[in-house]
């Protein structure tokens, strides 16, 4: 395919190479114009592509994607769900409301990952960028200090772009990961699941309007969740290696879902398979190559945490790009991508692990033993909550020392109550004076918050980096270096 006039030239020097144009790219890719950043993206696809497995963007993601400008045409653009449901074709066990957290956006938005695309190539555009699309990336080697990337580009030439950083947001077969020699243990469970999203009759009252739900029986797991534009998307096992037709997915809502009359699909919108897979790279970075999102960690998509986990991945590796690129901080700052968001994904794919496996309980005494102890615990109090915000990823940070109602370093700082300023640092004062500006490389941003007992300084990605700082902004530049993360204590 030759390219077209308005193919950008691919150039042959830049300071990141992005290979994916997924959510994690994109997001990676958006953030880095916003920060001035130079780079380059490329995408073997021509287009977004349908038919996609992620549908639901947590809280946790949303505050992220506010920094870069994505967050509110994404709302536009699906719905609300309150939260989710673990039931048991005739009852719900336990419920998990997203109604009261404490964040400017209490719901999971239930919104197709082409949906996520679209907003987020819409808003890299909008800034200035743009996707190479056609483009695949072949292999590299090292040009110190950085990389030398061998690219097909869509007229079958091969060309060569040197990049001080590559990043890998190539999905589970990461040809970046592969080059750079990182391995990627776990496990590839048999059984294979189909996804498709469809509209059912309008008057399948039974089926859930508002909540994400995991329905429970011995025949296994089924997941159906509303959509935006009256759709829903069923998840369940696939019933052989084809895409799932109507009647296939009728079948599963009768045998797994709510109990109740025959619920028929009107139509199917996109269907496909997919096997589950349980892994995570052994190290995040080698060197200038770093991995993000299904390239680093894939898992069982209960719960709707694997694209959240990618596009905070992007956030905590922008930054620490930028702040590098502009000599604002040595190299080093670098490897604690690694250690911030590998423990992450570690802890996700084995807390995904676990609940799919509890989900997927054939033996029927066993499961009604499950359903009794999963109801019991829903009348404890907090157990509920505690799962709502691990839902809502809430609760990930880079430290194990306990919240206590105040953000320690390494916490997330709440936005509802430290409002962001884009993709700036933050200095957060005591007092209501609201005249302080932006410094004038744009780096910081100065908020007073009359309920704050001391000044914080918070990263660009949201997480809290220092207590009890200057309450000067040139001051605090000046020494910006000593707030970096290290390794983390976790």
């Amino acid at each position: 395919m030759a390219p077209s006039s308005t193919t950008p030239v691919l150039p042959t020097k830049t300071g990141v190479l992005i290979v994916g144009a997924g959510p994690a790219g994109l997001a990676l890719a958006t953030s880095l114009r916003q920060l001035g950043v130079d780079h380059v993206l490329i995408d073997r696809n021509d287009e977004v592509q349908p038919g996609s497995k992620a549908a639901a963007i947590q809280p946790r993601t949303l505050e992220y994607l506010d920094r870069i400008g994505v967050a509110d045409r994404l709302i536009q653009a699906g719905a609300r769900g309150r939260g989710f449901r673990l039931h048991d074709r005739r009852q719900t066990l336990l419920r998990a409301s997203y109604d009261n957290l404490d964040t400017p956006y209490p719901y999971v938005l239930l919104v197709s990952q082409q949906s996520t695309e679209t907003c987020l190539l819409a808003r890299l555009e909008e800034l200035g960028g743009a996707v190479h699309r056609g483009h695949v990336f072949l292999g590299s080697t090292p040009d110190f200090p950085g990389v030398a990337a061998t690219i097909a580009g869509p007229d079958g030439v091969l060309r060569a772009i040197t990049a001080r950083y590559l990043v890998g947001c190539d999905g589970v077969h990461s040809k970046v990961r592969t080059a750079a020699g990182i391995g990627f243990p776990g496990t590839a469970p048999e059984q294979l699941f189909a996804i498709a999203d469809v509209r059912l009759d309008a008057n399948a009252d039974a089926v859930p309007k508002e909540d994400t739900t995991f329905y429970l029986s011995s025949a296994g797991m089924l997941l159906v969740s509303p959509l935006d534009g009256g759709q829903h998307r069923i998840v369940g096992p696939a019933p052989g290696p084809a895409a799932p037709t109507g009647e296939d997915v009728e079948r599963l809502l009768s045998e797994r879902g709510p109990r109740a009359e025959r619920i028929r699909v009107m139509e199917v919108l996109t269907a496909s398979t997919y096997r589950v897979q349980e892994r995570v790279a052994e190290r995040f970075s080698a060197g200038p190559v770093f991995l993000v999102g299904d390239a680093a960690h894939t898992h069982s998509p209960a719960g709707g945490q694997g694209m959240n986990t990618g596009i905070q991945d992007a956030g905590n590796l922008a930054w620490k790009l930028h702040t590098v690129l502009t000599g604002l901080a040595p190299a080093a700052l670098l490897d604690t991508y690694h250690g911030e968001r590998r423990p992450i994904a570690a802890e996700l794919v084995a807390f995904t692990s676990q609940f799919a496996k509890l989900a997927n309980l054939r033996d029927p005494a066993t499961g009604e033993l499950r359903n009794r102890v999963l109801a019991a615990a829903a009348a404890v109090p907090g157990v509920t909550d505690w799962i709502t915000v691990k839902l809502a990823q809430l609760d990930l940070g880079y430290t194990q020392e306990p919240d206590l109602g105040t953000p320690r370093v390494g916490h997330r700082v709440w936005p509802t109550t430290v409002p962001p300023v884009g993709l700036r640092w933050t200095l957060a004062l005591p007092g209501d004076d609201s005249t302080t500006l932006p410094d004038e490389q744009g780096i910081l941003a100065v908020r007073h918050v009359p309920t704050l007992a001391t000044p914080l300084l918070i990263r660009p990605d949201g997480y809290l980096a220092a207590r009890g700082v200057s309450i000067a902004p040139a001051e605090v530049l000046d020494r910006l270096s000593s707030y970096l993360p290290s390794s983390p204590t976790r």
